[in-house]
């Protein structure tokens, strides 16, 4: 990606407002919130505009709004599920799912440079494997926090077991991210999607 223009950057503030978006679709239609062991984890949006970020902003500067998403609400504003805030949310059960993000973006970006092809199939399959980073990392680190600092002795096996209607639910719009990006192609200048991927 060559320098950041004035575009780059407000598109990647938009997607930062999209993560907290995202992230409190409970807040207003809490029927949305799944108990899990002693927990409740709400359903969101964050896979989805995850993805897409990668998808739209490229590998760095994807990647660079989820962090930025990140740090403001590790500073204190509410803009994580819940409408929480603060450091401490990083630490819960759900922290590796925050963290991660990260790393969808970054690695859908990656991925749309290699291939270079604006298609259906490669939007999919990307997004695909986005969810899957989203998964194993977030879950494996629910695990962990349940097991460690909350003392849940909750197995692998039951972790993952708990997260099947989130999986669900991201693996499906992983589906609608890869319509959306090739709808959102024949839309926005091919000069902008070919600097992105």
């Amino acid at each position: 990606m060559n320098k950041l223009k004035p575009i780059d950057l407000t598109f990647g503030a938009v997607f930062v407002c999209l993560m907290a978006v995202g992230a409190n679709i409970t807040v207003w239609f809490p029927m949305l919130a799944v108990p899990i062991g002693g927990t409740s984890v709400p359903l969101s949006l964050q896979t989805f505009f995850a993805i897409i970020a990668g998808f739209m902003l490229g590998k760095r500067l994807g990647a660079f709004a989820i962090i930025t998403y990140i740090l403001i609400g590790t500073a204190g504003l509410p803009i994580f599920a819940g409408l929480q805030g603060g450091p401490f949310v990083l630490i819960s059960p759900t922290g590796g799912f925050l963290i991660s993000f990260v790393f969808v973006a970054f690695f859908c970006g990656w991925m749309m440079e290699i291939i270079n092809k604006q298609t259906i199939t490669a939007y999919t399959i990307t997004a695909i494997f986005g969810v899957a980073i989203n998964y194993l990392f977030g879950v494996s680190y629910m695990y962990l926090a349940l097991n460690t600092w909350l003392e849940l002795e909750i197995g692998y096996a039951i972790a993952w077991a708990g997260m099947i209607p989130f999986l669900i639910k991201d693996t499906a719009l992983s589906f609608l991210s890869a319509f959306f990006m090739v709808q959102l192609a024949k839309r926005i200048p091919a000069a902008w999607i070919k600097a992105k991927i």
